[in-house]
């Protein structure tokens, strides 16, 4: 008796065969993926928490750009908008967080392209490999993703044959403490995130109290800028500034910066402090937080002694860190210290660069040991404050090509920046840069033009994600 065995021809290449691609977060740097990647004539689905795009930029919609039109526009979503009507806004002018939503994002996402490709509502728990976790290599390139969704209906899995992770960093705040750990205690809304809209929604929270912010970036300046304006208005607000250091690098005692509107806003938060408006707490090192009655008591050390401030507020303006908890059974290659991709970590190190000295980069910087898997925008910034939205573009037309496989156009990756990037600013109410916001600003490399002489006080933000 023969015995014939028949084994059937492996199929596993042929798995990936018509998925889409998976795009996580619909914010500036996720509709640009999906264009780029729609424009490759490759299928793709935008899963977006929200009920609506952008909604990390809504959350600080009230905060007006350092970067000008010109360069908040991605390319390849200018070629899906034009067809439609679309009128550009001034290339010159700097939107707000709102104006980018409304005149940006929302018709870019309405596109007949797009709109039949977002999934809103729905919000990615996990990545992984159909049938593997991170530990299986075998025939790891040739299997699906699995993404488990949690929509309103409840729990979904779907598969992709590539997943770009655009979901930001705006909602994981780094923890008030120096040691980067959480307050013990839950301190509801005693903490808030950075950039509250303090002259306008947020007023109420702050009109009055004791306020302390947390942070040496723009982000602190430009909460304590407003509330400098808020306590003219009403006197009984105290305002203290907690840095960890002894200084404030990132914000320059005067206007002598390659931006006009950030040196403008370090000159104006520091004379603030010089006035007394400010009572700036350096050197101070928070280790934890507790609820005292009505408020609430930091503690923690000043130049080694013990050390100790109650307020009735906090803001946290301590930057943030990508959450990372969705891809625990994926291999990811990050960076021990800033928590980015490893080759890009030492091309963002914010001790280094700003947002303008940041090289161009794309697929060969941003890969993991996860074939196809990519973090891009804000996200692949890990703890880096240096992002501009003109990167993130960048970043994503490359992975749009590698994933079509014109990898020589992936990797030639070309990118003209302001010579001086920051993310964000807003001098002056409605103004931009000291610039009222009716007149075009300068054309210059720069994002923004100078400001006025006597230009009200600045504000400002991480770039979107």
């Amino acid at each position: 008796m023969t015995l014939t065995l028949t084994v059937p021809p492996r199929a596993d290449a042929d798995r990936l065969t018509g998925l889409p691609v998976a795009v996580i977060g619909a914010g500036p740097v996720g509709l640009a993926a999906a264009a780029h990647l729609l424009e490759q004539g490759l299928p793709v689905v935008v899963y977006e928490a929200g009920d609506q795009v952008g909604t990390s930029v809504r959350a600080w919609g009230h905060t007006r750009l350092f970067s000008p039109w010109r360069y908040v526009i991605d390319d390849a979503a200018r070629r899906l908008l034009e067809p439609t009507g679309w009128t550009e806004p001034r290339r010159s002018s700097l939107p707000t967080g709102n104006d980018l939503v409304a005149q940006y994002l929302e018709p870019l996402a309405q596109t007949p392209e797009l709109a039949s490709v977002i999934r809103y509502g729905v919000r990615v728990e996990a990545v992984s490999r159909q049938g593997m976790d991170r530990t299986r290599s075998a025939g790891r390139a040739d299997t699906p993703f699995l993404l488990r969704l949690h929509t309103a209906d409840g729990v979904e899995d779907v598969t992709a044959r590539a997943v770009v992770d655009t979901s930001g960093t705006y909602t994981s705040p780094n923890p008030l403490t120096a040691a980067g750990l959480a307050p013990a205690a839950d301190l509801g809304d005693r903490i808030v995130h950075a950039l509250p809209d303090v002259l306008g929604a947020d007023r109420a929270r702050f009109a009055g109290k004791r306020v302390l912010v947390v942070g040496a970036g723009h982000s602190a300046a430009n909460t304590l800028i407003k509330l400098a304006a808020l306590a003219k208005d009403v006197p009984d607000t105290t305002l203290l500034w907690a840095i960890r250091n002894a200084g404030t690098a990132r914000l320059g005692a005067d206007a002598a910066d390659g931006l006009a509107a950030r040196g403008q806003l370090g000159s104006n938060v520091h004379g603030l402090v010089e006035s007394g408006h400010i009572e700036q707490l350096a050197s101070f090192e928070i280790d934890d937080v507790r609820l005292d009655g009505d408020q609430v008591t930091v503690t923690g050390r000043r130049a080694g002694e013990a050390f100790a401030v109650t307020v009735d507020v906090i803001v946290n303006a301590t930057g943030f860190r990508p959450d990372l908890d969705m891809l625990r059974e994926i291999r990811l290659g990050l960076d021990d210290i800033v928590e980015a991709p490893r080759a890009l970590a030492p091309l963002i190190d914010p001790n280094l660069h700003s947002c303008g000295s940041v090289p161009p980069h794309g697929v060969a910087e941003l890969a993991h040991p996860e074939p196809n898997f990519f973090i891009a925008g804000m996200k692949s910034y890990g703890r880096a404050p240096t992002f501009l939205l003109l990167t993130g573009y960048e970043q994503v037309r490359s992975i749009a090509a590698e994933l079509a496989g014109d990898h020589q156009a992936a990797r030639d990756v070309q990118l003209v920046l302001p010579e001086t990037g920051v993310c964000t600013t807003d001098v002056g109410g409605s103004s931009s840069c000291g610039v009222p916001a009716t007149n075009e600003a300068a054309e210059g490399s720069s994002c923004c033009a100078a400001p006025a002489p006597a230009a009200p006080p600045a504000s400002s933000s991480c770039c979107t994600n």
